[in-house]
């Protein structure tokens, strides 16, 4: 086991997964992901989430060797996405005298889940009652759609530690030696970006709290420059840009639209552009792409025109942001079709049926491969993006 201490009295319990290819069937995890669950001993003890199916014989091996011969009295069920809540039964048969705490959206699903009997094995709570332990007291705050509507977070009142479900995670197991912006951001907007306003619902009821450690279902426990982390969860909570620049994201088919995308790079910033990112919609992480919208003030699309629509990734990529609520940007376009372009048309529609978007009136639209022309146009279209 990982020897995680939270305090002396609450302990890690979770477990890396190196070997799963896809978070969600659909999110890549080069360096892992960690199922976190934590164990608070007291008079009463408390276990706090389970962990995902993948990972069940590590993770009882923990809790046996952090509770020994006692058993807890309570498991308390923060979210029952299957990665967090694939063992309840599980504990519930090994312990039968042990009660789980939810709200009543938990109970509601639990049987959707499992085939278990919870007939006088329940407590439940609602928005800011309190369990004593002993020396801790537990106090939950509801959290619905953050990112299922059951979620529930757990504040310790006496060590000033917030168990936060799915709020502060991110992709990569707990020895991944990379930056936490980058992939929590990136877990953030592809997992639970859609729900801003319920996020800063909850950000509000933390700021009620003296909160001194965040522990999350996914990632680091978070000890130190707390401030940090919530101000980030602030900025994209509230949709707004997090760095000043351009992100441009293109869609190629035989190459000369990714050749255009990468020369207005190059003008933007000969232009000055504080920061220029570009990603191959065909060929990069679909993820990472729609976190660079989100990261940047601005957007620039560029696509092939498909079958008189957009080359696939296209499509699919502006679904995704439609999805997640993406506003509050300024975005350029530029397309591509050999005899009929129609890809600018798509895109523009696209961006209208989200909010607060400011798409520029100058359009880049290549026939085949680019002419001076275009280039003029291109040049026209950086000047109003730096």
């Amino acid at each position: 086991m990982k020897d995680i201490k939270v305090t002396d009295s609450i302990l890690y319990v979770g477990a890396d997964d190196k070997t799963l290819d896809l978070f969600e069937s659909q999110y890549i995890i080069p360096n892992g992901i960690s199922y976190n669950a934590y164990v608070i001993l007291d008079e009463k003890i408390a276990v706090m989430d389970t962990v995902d199916a993948r990972k069940t014989e590590e993770w009882m091996k923990n809790l046996d060797e952090v509770l020994g011969d006692k058993a807890p009295d309570y498991l308390v069920v923060s979210h029952m996405e299957p990665d967090h809540a694939a063992n309840i039964k599980l504990l519930m048969d090994k312990y039968p005298q042990m009660k789980v705490v939810g709200n009543a959206k938990t109970f509601a699903m639990i049987p959707q889940f499992f085939d278990v009997d919870l007939t006088d094995r329940t407590v439940v709570v609602k928005e800011g009652d309190t369990l004593g332990l002993g020396k801790h007291t537990l106090q939950f705050f509801m959290a619905p759609m953050v990112h299922w509507p059951e979620v529930m977070v757990t504040y310790e009142q006496s060590e000033k530690v917030l168990f936060s479900a799915d709020g502060f995670g991110k992709f990569g197991a707990l020895d991944a030696e990379e930056d936490w912006t980058c992939e929590a951001r990136r877990y953030y907007f592809n997992i639970v970006g859609k729900y801003g306003a319920q996020v800063q619902a909850l950000l509000k009821k933390a700021a009620t709290l003296d909160i001194q450690i965040i522990c999350p279902l996914h990632g680091p426990i978070l000890k130190e420059d707390l401030g940090y982390y919530i101000g980030k969860y602030d900025i994209w909570s509230k949709y707004e840009p997090e760095d000043e620049g351009v992100f441009i994201a293109y869609a190629s088919i035989h190459g000369n639209t990714a050749k255009a995308a990468k020369e207005l790079a190059e003008m933007l910033k000969e232009k000055g552009a504080k920061r220029v990112a570009i990603a191959d919609l065909s060929r990069d992480d679909m993820a990472e792409a729609v976190e660079d919208a989100f990261r940047h003030d601005k957007l620039i699309v560029a696509s092939s025109t498909y079958d008189g629509g957009l080359f696939p990734c296209m499509e699919d990529f502006l679904a995704h942001l439609k999805a997640k609520n993406f506003q509050k940007r300024k975005v350029g376009i530029m397309e591509n079709g050999s005899w009929a372009p129609q890809a600018a048309r798509h895109m523009k529609a696209a961006f209208e049926a989200m909010k607060e978007i400011e798409i520029c009136d100058t359009v880049v639209t290549i026939k085949s491969t680019m002419t001076e022309e275009n280039r003029k146009t291109m040049e026209e279209l950086a000047e109003q993006f730096v």
